[in-house]
């Protein structure tokens, strides 16, 4: 099995290092990542300018991109043969509700599954990151449940895991999105040179997050396992603005 790894935090983070490792023992990887960290970037494609490929020393590729672009220059266009599997990640932090709008975790899988390929996304839970191996299990655990029972259908898996010890965990949840409250007001200040800039304020708490949510299930330490899907159209409205049209 060959595996695609990409990130958001950039070809140097912790997290990758440690997935990397992890997989490297059930398949053959190749790790294609940012260069630098581009979190919040979502599944944003560099066309304005020319994109650059370079190897670092420990023989992962970074790329002067976003995640989207990592995934679709390794898939279009450096790789002989497609991946079995694109996995993202480790980040460091949540990416649940309406995280998933704007990471670029997820947009690095979502690039593999829109170019047919499966893909899971895999977020530690903490900004601290103790336990990036506990993440990295549970993505071992994922990967080879798919190598002995392969999904019928095309999947794109978003996996939130609690930051504690694999031995902590009260199991796995197949999980909804949540959502949370708007997001907290910009921070205005100052430069050293006297202009004022605006520092995006912090995510809203979380506000649908009963039972069944990834919320409830990481509240809880259960790992958190989405499926998603890209079809954004609102089929209940479609009648509703064609009469609205009239």
């Amino acid at each position: 099995m060959r595996i695609l790894l990409s990130n958001d935090d950039g070809y140097f983070a912790p997290g990758l290092a440690c997935l990397a490792e992890a997989l490297s023992a059930i398949a053959d990887i190749i790790v294609v990542a940012p260069e630098r960290d581009r979190s919040g970037a979502s599944n944003s494609l560099t066309l304005d300018r020319p994109l650059n490929l370079h190897k670092a020393h420990n023989g992962f590729y970074y790329v002067n991109g976003t995640p989207t672009d990592c995934v679709h220059l390794a898939v279009t266009g450096m790789l002989d043969t497609l991946p079995d599997m694109v996995v993202s990640g480790i980040n460091a932090g949540a990416n649940m509700g309406d995280d998933t709008i704007y990471s670029g975790t997820v947009a690095a899988a979502t690039e593999g599954f829109l170019l047919g390929i499966p893909s899971l996304a895999v977020s530690l839970t903490s900004v601290s990151g103790e336990n990036f191996s506990t993440a990295a299990r549970v993505a071992v655990d994922t990967v080879q449940r798919f190598k002995d029972n392969k999904f019928n259908e095309p999947i794109l898996l978003n996996i939130n895991v609690p930051d504690v010890a694999y031995e902590q965990l009260q199991g796995i949840e197949v999980t909804r999105l949540g959502r949370r409250h708007k997001a907290e007001a910009v921070v205005k200040s100052q430069s050293p040179r006297g202009e004022t800039v605006y520092w995006v304020g912090a995510a809203g708490p979380a506000q649908d997050a009963g039972e069944g949510t990834d919320f409830f299930a990481i509240q809880h330490n259960r790992v958190s396992l989405t499926p998603l899907q890209i079809d954004l159209t609102r089929y209940g409205q479609l009648d509703a603005v064609k009469q609205w049209l009239k």
